[in-house]
Order: C-alpha cells, then structure tokens, then sequence
C-alpha cells in the first residue's frame, strides 16, 4: 500500500513541478515581504496547467492509479477470507492488540472481536489516550485499569492456542488496515450484565454480540 501511495504522489508530485517550473520562468519574484503583492495569478496559473497536465490521462488511466492494488488493503472481514490468511505475527503492537481480543473476545463472533479491536486502534487515534496499541491495553493501575485482564491478579497466558490463532489473524487484519466499520468510532465498551456510570456520558454507538459500545459525545461551540 505505502508504494501505491509513493506512487501516486509521484506522479503528482512530476506534474506539480513540471508546472511550478514553467510558472517561476514567467513570474519575477519580489524580494520584499509586502504582503499586498498578488499571487493569486501565477498559482492559479499553475494550478491551471496542472489540471491540462493531468486532463491528458485517461480516465481509464486515472481509474487504475487511483485503485489500490488488489491485496494492498484488507477487506471487510469475513471468515474464509481470514480462514486463508496465514499465521499471524508482528512485533510488540501487535501481540498487545492480539492479546485483548484474546482475553476479552475470543468466545465472541469474528465481528464481536474486530468491534474490540476497533475500540482499541480507535484509542491510538484519540489524543486522550496513549498512542501506541500496548500504552492503551496496559494503561492504568493495579487499582484502576482499562481492561480488567491486565490487572486482576489471574495469569494472562494464553491457554487456548487455536484460539489465540484465530484472534491474532484478526489482530493483524486490523493493524494493516481492516476496515472499522462496526462501532462507529467508539473508545469505550462493557458487557449488558454491568452498567458503569460513564456511560450515562457516552453516546451508544451499536452492540455486537456480548458488549454494548460507546463514544464520546460530539462537543459544539454551544456546549
């Protein structure tokens, strides 16, 4: 994926200078910093023979550049589609985010495990959180953690092994760019049979087998 990118920045990047050169050759550029001289004429000039360069593409030929190639990016998840995966493995991001889906998840459906890793690469984006997969799984005290696995006093090894397989496909599927299509952004989570007082804060987002997910509420220039 990241050379697909590459490349369509490149061939970007060509026609931006190809038409910044020929603009500089026309325009003579002032020394001075008088914010009064116009610009706005050269760049639209530049940004209009951009447009003619890239206009001589075809859209057949635009099409095919714009399209990732077939395999670059995980589909929507699907058992077989993991079924044909092959074993999972990564460095210490990953192992921290196969192994919460592991211990809160893995007697859920292949959607109820994505809906948690969602939640957890969801965390990595949000500033109020760490920014690394094992800082959100491991943040929080032996008194107070985010997921009670880490701190409540039980081993964390895994004993079901063609379960952590599984789950760990899921893991990498996620962290290389899985579609989070399930929980509408949420950071947080719990199960119908507990209902913790942050959630009269949250908004509900959806419920996907054995937990009910929630983000935080949208904040207007009112509010």
């Amino acid at each position: 994926m990241t050379k697909f990118i590459g490349k369509i920045v490149a061939i970007f990047a060509f026609a931006l200078c190809a038409q910044l050169g020929a603009a500089q050759a026309e325009v003579t550029v002032s020394g001075s910093n008088d914010p009064t001289i116009d610009i706005d004429t050269p760049l639209a000039s530049m940004l209009s023979g951009e447009r003619d360069t890239l206009g001589k593409f075809s859209a057949a030929q635009v099409s095919k550049l714009m399209t990732p190639p077939e395999g670059s990016t995980p589909p929507s998840l699907t058992a077989s589609w993991l079924a044909a995966q092959p074993a999972a493995q990564g460095g210490a991001q990953f192992d921290c985010l196969a192994q919460v889906i592991y211990h809160e998840a893995r007697g859920e459906s292949l959607k109820g495990q994505q809906a948690v890793a969602e939640v957890v690469l969801n965390r990595v984006d949000d500033p109020a959180f760490p920014n690394t997969v094992c800082g959100v799984v491991h943040q929080g005290t032996k008194r107070a953690c985010q997921f009670s696995w880490t701190c409540d006093g039980k081993s964390d090894a895994i004993a079901n092994r063609a379960s952590y397989a599984r789950v760990a496909k899921v893991a990498r599927a996620m962290m290389d760019g899985a579609p989070r299509s399930l929980t509408d952004g949420a950071t947080f989570f719990h199960t119908p049979a507990v209902r913790p007082a942050w959630s009269k804060r949250f908004v509900k987002t959806t419920r996907v087998g054995s937990h009910i997910f929630y983000r935080k509420p949208v904040r207007t220039a009112s509010n």
